[in-house]
């Protein structure tokens, strides 16, 4: 790396003084990633970028042009810029000086949530209470989990945002887990958005009379865990019929 510019609005645990002198004369190795956290290894210090909602990398050999949008730019000796791009300062960069600086920063967070095991998301799952939609979105439980996909995986579980965690069946635990798993597939697949699909939720969340994909009925609009959310109220009652899935309409599919 050869020299790095920043925009001390996004800097959140050092200087851009310190940032601009650690990292100069060092390569980066293979990144790890750990919920919305992107750990960026060198063979000295270590840079954390967080996305926040707008955040992005955008590579110079793409879009030649600095953006005014651009907060970090990691000039290389090589020629190109890697540049962090977040319209919204949400997320920021931290800079850590060993593994265990990187361990005190995420201390926080829960196990990843694409990389959780079935087992270890039931125990910690039979641990908490409140509502499921606050659960998912709580990085101390599983780390990932944003509102759009929160939203898409109970759609795609056909569970109520706010229904109750100790209400939920073992049967309705293990579909949680399920569609969690397979809806963070294929958003980490699609550069951490999911995939449009015509079939999803996603497709028209938030549009002005937006019918449910499954089933037809018109979407709803709440606030659950604090954020705007949107549902099904026919595919995701509030309560569970006793077998635990809501009565097919005609024309289910998905």
């Amino acid at each position: 790396m050869a020299t790095v510019v920043a925009d001390p609005t996004i800097v959140r645990n050092a200087t851009v003084e310190v940032l601009e002198r650690a990292l100069p004369g060092h390569r980066f190795d293979d990144p790890d990633r750990h919920g919305k956290w992107l750990m960026c290894w060198t063979d000295g210090p270590a840079l954390l970028l967080h996305f926040g909602m707008t955040g992005d990398l955008v590579w110079s050999g793409d879009e030649p042009e600095r953006h005014r949008h651009d907060r970090l730019v990691l000039e290389f000796v090589e020629g190109g810029e890697l540049r962090y791009r977040n319209m919204r300062k949400l997320g920021g960069v931290w800079l850590a000086h060993d593994r265990g600086e990187v361990e005190r920063i995420l201390g926080g967070l829960g196990p990843d949530a694409l990389a959780v095991s079935r087992k270890v998301f039931a125990e910690r799952l039979a641990r908490r209470r409140g509502g499921v939609k606050a659960a998912l979105m709580d990085q101390g439980f599983v780390a990932g989990i944003g509102n759009i996909l929160a939203d898409e995986i109970l759609w795609q579980g056909r569970l109520h945002p706010r229904r109750k965690l100790e209400s939920l069946t073992e049967e309705e635990r293990d579909r949680l887990y399920s569609e969690m798993r397979r809806v963070l597939r294929d958003a980490v697949r699609g550069y951490d958005y999911a995939e449009r699909k015509r079939s999803w939720l996603s497709h028209i969340r938030g549009e002005t009379g937006a019918v449910c994909p499954r089933c037809g009925a018109p979407l709803a609009r709440i606030v659950a865990a604090g954020r705007t959310t949107y549902f099904c109220p026919r595919c995701q009652p509030v309560k569970a019929h006793r077998s635990g899935w809501p009565k097919r309409p005609l024309g289910w599919g998905r």
